[in-house]
């Protein structure tokens, strides 16, 4: 199976306020399968989120390299890679980080009008994606208007905007009930799989972690199958 991301050697050091250095990550080698959907599991503080944002170019590490296709992006100047991130990876986090004064349909529409996209096209696949989460009769409400379930579905249809090659979600459904996460998990990875985007998803629910095509663990700074 073809690889998206590689990283090779990937080490990630923190230095606390005692002076003393904290090795979060260590030297990590791992191929992560194209089109498929991939899970991350790990106690809190094992440097799960840490792992996604290096993956995703929002951090750097302090050693070894993240591979895209091939391509280094450790070694992308940060014009290039804040282009490639946004052409090429959606991110959905615990917290939905909506704008609170724009509505639904112009959240999800603003990564593609950072990018952009003819006014036209974008409006036109935000009002799909909308649809697809089941909000298509709720594209005009604000943040404030809309549940925190409703909240992350717009968050899934925003990520999608682009049409990435990956998304990454940092804990998607940690601020939702059981019911709630275990729908928005499930419709994550359907339009996923329909859209062929690669998911990496970091999360603490042991039901959508195993739901995954690949479930990964992540203990002691390593990274190992389960």
């Amino acid at each position: 199976m073809e690889s998206i991301i590689t990283v090779e050697n990937l080490t990630k050091h923190f230095v606390d306020g005692n002076g003393q250095r904290l090795e979060i990550l260590k030297a990590i080698d791992h191929e992560f399968p194209r089109n498929a959907s991939i899970s991350i599991v790990g106690s809190s503080g094992s440097g799960k989120s840490t792992l996604l944002n290096l993956m995703g170019g929002l951090d750097h590490p302090t050693s070894g390299n993240v591979f895209f296709l091939g391509e280094n992006i450790n070694q992308y100047d940060s014009d290039t890679l804040s282009d490639w991130r946004n052409r090429h990876v959606g991110f959905i986090f615990q917290a939905h980080h909506l704008l609170p004064d724009f509505t639904a349909l112009e959240n999800v529409s603003i990564p593609a009008m950072i990018a952009g996209s003819p006014r036209q096209q974008y409006l036109k696949k935000a009002e799909m994606l909308l649809d697809q989460v089941g909000l298509k009769e709720r594209s005009t409400h604000k943040p404030s208007q809309l549940s925190g379930g409703e909240q992350q579905r717009v968050a899934i249809a925003r990520a999608l905007i682009n049409s990435p090659s990956m998304v990454f979600a940092d804990e998607p459904t940690g601020n939702l009930d059981n019911k709630t996460g275990e729908s928005v998990g499930a419709l994550l990875q359907e339009i996923c799989r329909s859209q062929k985007t690669t998911l990496i998803v970091v999360t603490h629910n042991a039901g959508l972690a195993t739901s995954m095509d690949f479930k990964l663990r992540l203990f002691d700074g390593k990274l190992s199958e389960f």
